[in-house]
């Protein structure tokens, strides 16, 4: 039995590697994973006694419309309802959004160092993928405009970026978005929105009453740290929702996963928190590697990506041996590695088995 063609040279998603999976293959007994940029403060009280809630209803189906959370969300952001998608992560709505409209030949434009899913949901249809270079880890905007043609659908920008955590600020975006053409859809992954701090930093929520082809992807697995329960969401013009909403699969969240959502928006002293001791992280890890002599892109997520001067799984490997998960093997920045932002003592330990790893390299160097 053959598969279609469009999926027979696609890789598998690789996460990064489990704790448990660490320890088991090199005999440690602490282990901390500063690879998929998880919240390391957890998540609010309040989705914790959601979750309690929801226990007695395991055997119900979940609302398949997330009704209540949709309500929630729309009166939170100051859109409608009818603005509003939820996904088993954000993941999903690229998933939906490239199979509502993408087709073979039809063309999609992304950085060529990104999120990953963009282009693995698109070659499944069968579109052909226009990558663009990034500059200096940021997106080329003009560049990705000059790429647009006739066949272009849909246009991808992660903002901030991941892997690099590089924003692109708000005049630029906007001057960008109104020369694109209306029938292209502009797709703005602000997954990591509510950990930036740049004032220049753009809020895609507030492009969407003038421009009806922009649809802005945000999660509750980041800063709300709600990862496992897989719910993340796409806001944009109702016709691009409903589109969308064609090729969703019926209960596509969970009970556990919407209760959890809807509590944590509520829960603004635990955002505020988070952000604020991830900011903080972000200086110390920054101070770190200046004092090590080592380059980094700016960041605004909670991660920072780092040029460690030595191949990126050498430094992986290394780190792994001190119970540290980084993430390593960017095809377009080899030497770099990127870090999630842990706790204050989580970022201790990895940028001391940093040290040690580049000292024991230059020894044996």
């Amino acid at each position: 039995m053959q598969p279609k063609q469009s999926i027979v040279h696609l890789p598998v998603y690789q996460p990064g590697k489990p704790i448990e999976e660490v320890k088991r293959e090199l005999g440690l007994k602490e282990v901390i994973k500063l690879a998929s940029n998880e919240n390391p403060f957890g998540s609010s009280e309040h989705a914790k006694a959601a979750i309690q809630n929801e226990l007695n209803n395991i055997s119900i189906y979940p609302d398949g419309g997330s009704v209540e959370l949709t309500k929630d969300l729309a009166q939170y952001l100051g859109v409608a309802p009818k603005q509003i998608i939820f996904g088993a992560g954000s993941d999903e709505v690229i998933l939906m959004l490239a199979r509502a409209y993408l087709t073979p030949g039809d063309e999609t434009i992304m950085a060529d160092e990104t999120f990953p899913q963009y282009k693995h949901n698109c070659e499944i249809e069968g579109a052909t993928i226009i990558e663009v270079p990034l500059n200096n880890g940021t997106h080329d905007l003009p560049a990705m405009l000059a790429k647009v043609t006739d066949k272009t659908k849909i246009i991808w920008v992660c903002n901030p970026n991941n892997p690099t955590g590089t924003i692109v600020r708000k005049e630029e975006l906007e001057a960008f978005v109104r020369q694109v053409p209306a029938n292209v859809i502009v797709v703005l992954d602000e997954a990591y929105y509510e950990y930036v701090t740049d004032a220049g930093y753009p809020d895609g929520i507030s492009l969407l009453p003038e421009f009806k082809n922009v649809i802005v992807l945000r999660t509750f697995s980041k800063i709300y740290g709600l990862a496992s329960l897989r719910i993340g969401y796409g806001v944009g013009h109702e016709d691009v929702i409903r589109s969308i909403n064609q090729v969703r699969e019926p209960f596509n969240t969970s009970r556990f996963g919407q209760a959890a959502a809807k509590a944590s928006l509520a829960d603004l002293e635990f955002l505020n928190s988070c952000k604020e001791r991830n900011a903080a992280g972000i200086v110390y890890m920054c101070e770190q590697f200046d004092r090590l002599g080592l380059s980094y892109f700016e960041a605004h997520g909670n991660f920072v990506m780092v040029d460690v001067k030595l191949p990126s799984q050498q430094v992986f490997d290394g780190l792994l041996r001190k119970g540290i998960i980084s993430r390593a093997r960017w095809s377009y920045y080899p030497n770099h590695i990127r870090i999630t932002v842990g706790s204050q003592a989580q970022n201790e330990a990895f940028v001391h088995a940093l040290e040690e790893v580049l000292s024991e390299a230059a020894v044996l160097g």
